[in-house]
């Protein structure tokens, strides 16, 4: 087996692909083949920067799997390594990444403290990974998350101050917030080489497939600020690359059906590629620069394409808008608001919400609006129904 083969890059690799092969499926044997590995390597080999790949592959296995990881957190006890502590921090936000899990999102926080020597910090970074990956699912965890990792940037140390700018991109994957921009964009300008470099690929991961005007103007500022340091300059064209992915076609975002669900294999390709970031250096500008096309695994349409029963596509009239939450609240109220009207297909950003703009047609089944929807007739319609009503005086 390629994961027992005793060239490190090789076994790294072998590892990562088991994990994305089952992914969030806790497959006992697929763990114990990592977990076996990984307690047979020399500390020599577990130094390298390519061994954290064993530690993300073990935790795509538990992606989403909450409790279920607790037993092989505890087997993780049998390594003596500074990695142990990384694998058991990425396993425990990896099993719980999206649910918004307080109690999780504080013991994230409370790995944040302390100062151990640089070398045995990288836990401190994958813990501050974590707190984006478990509070993304929802707005109000996210606002939370954001003024902890504010106070971080303040008092956190060297390490947990570098991996704060993917933290913040994984809060605002393909959501270019201005605010966020802004903090990003000080980053990015950084006096220490590594939090600038984390901050530049950050800019691209919350720009990725939006076109934002605002981002590309940074982007072409920063382009004339690095003009004479080739890799904060190499890093600076892959994220105007990921602004202008597919055209504006496409986004990153795992999340879909309003946030409630996301897709494992698009979260295992964030994962991985944060990851990989981790180490700017060595991973992304030096030797493994192709971990880069770990992130096509995200790269999905954002469109939303209505279908007749036959699975042709219609010419349906439909809304589009900003969300608005009507979660409680009395009656039919409106889900979207400042909305335009399209023919379908059509677009949907972070943020926005699709309606079809007619009576005549509806949905097969009671279904959040986006990529393919498969739409009938309405056996209720009459056309009086799509007639504005007149005003009557009393």
């Amino acid at each position: 087996m390629c994961i027992r083969d005793r060239y490190m890059g090789l076994s790294a690799f072998a590892a990562l692909s088991i994990g994305l092969i089952f992914v969030g499926r806790c497959h006992e044997d697929a763990a114990n083949s990592i977990l076996q590995t990984l307690s047979e390597r020399p500390e020599n080999q577990l130094n390298m920067t390519i061994s954290r790949y064993f530690s993300v592959g073990l935790s795509l296995l538990f992606l989403g799997q909450q409790d279920n990881c607790e037993a092989i957190i505890d087997a993780l006890g049998i390594i003596n390594h500074p990695i142990k502590k990384y694998t058991e921090t990425l396993v425990e936000a990896c099993a719980f990444v999206g649910s918004g899990n307080v109690l999780k999102v504080q013991k994230m926080l409370h790995q944040c403290l302390g100062n151990p020597e640089e070398k045995d910090a990288g836990y401190q970074a994958v813990a501050v990974l974590g707190v984006g990956l478990i509070a993304a699912s929802e707005d109000v965890g996210s606002e939370m998350s954001l003024r902890m990792i504010n106070h971080l940037l303040q008092y956190g140390n060297v390490t947990v101050k570098r991996a704060i700018p993917l933290a913040l991109a994984l809060l605002n994957l393909s959501n270019p917030k201005v605010t966020i921009m802004d903090h990003l964009s000080k980053l990015s300008h950084d006096s220490d080489a590594e939090t600038s470099q984390r901050a530049i690929i950050a800019l691209g991961l919350i720009g990725a497939g939006t076109n934002n005007s605002r981002l590309a103007g940074i982007f072409r500022q920063l382009a004339v600020y690095y003009a004479k340091d080739p890799s904060n300059l190499y890093l600076v064209r892959i994220s105007q690359g990921l602004l202008h992915m597919g055209k504006g076609l496409v986004t990153i975002q795992p999340y879909y059906y309003d946030r409630f669900l996301y897709s494992k294999v698009s979260m295992a390709g964030i994962i991985i590629f944060a990851n990989s970031c981790l180490d700017m250096t060595n991973i992304i500008i030096e030797k493994y620069h192709y971990m880069l096309f770990y992130l096509c695994l995200s790269i999905y349409p954002k469109s939303l394409f209505l279908l007749d029963e036959s699975l042709k596509p219609l010419p349906v009239s439909v809304r589009v808008g900003q969300a608005v939450d009507v979660v409680g609240q009395a009656g039919q109220p409106k889900r979207i608001t400042g909305f335009q009207t399209h023919n379908a297909p059509v677009l949907i950003s972070y943020g926005e919400r699709a309606e079809i703009a007619t009576e005549e047609m509806i949905p097969i089944t009671d279904v959040v609006l986006e990529n393919f929807v498969i739409i009938k007739k309405n056996p209720n319609y009459s056309e009086d129904q799509d007639k504005p009503r007149k005003k009557t005086s009393l």
